[in-house]
């Protein structure tokens, strides 16, 4: 694991085309946007989980 340090409004690259910025940080507590191309899934790991967890849809 990377662990990295950033002030608010500094950015982390993920190969050329995802982005994260740290929006705010406010005591225990920090709000990050991610800018990634549409093909690009970004969950938060709750929701990822309980995604993966569903039956698969039948297309008929």
């Amino acid at each position: 694991m990377l662990v990295l340090s950033r002030h608010r409004d500094e950015r982390i690259m993920i190969g050329d085309k995802i982005v994260i910025t740290v929006v705010e940080v406010r005591g225990d507590r920090v709000r990050l946007g991610i800018e990634a191309p549409r093909e690009v899934s970004v969950h938060r790991e709750e929701i990822y989980t309980a995604i993966k967890q569903q039956p698969p849809v039948s297309d008929g």
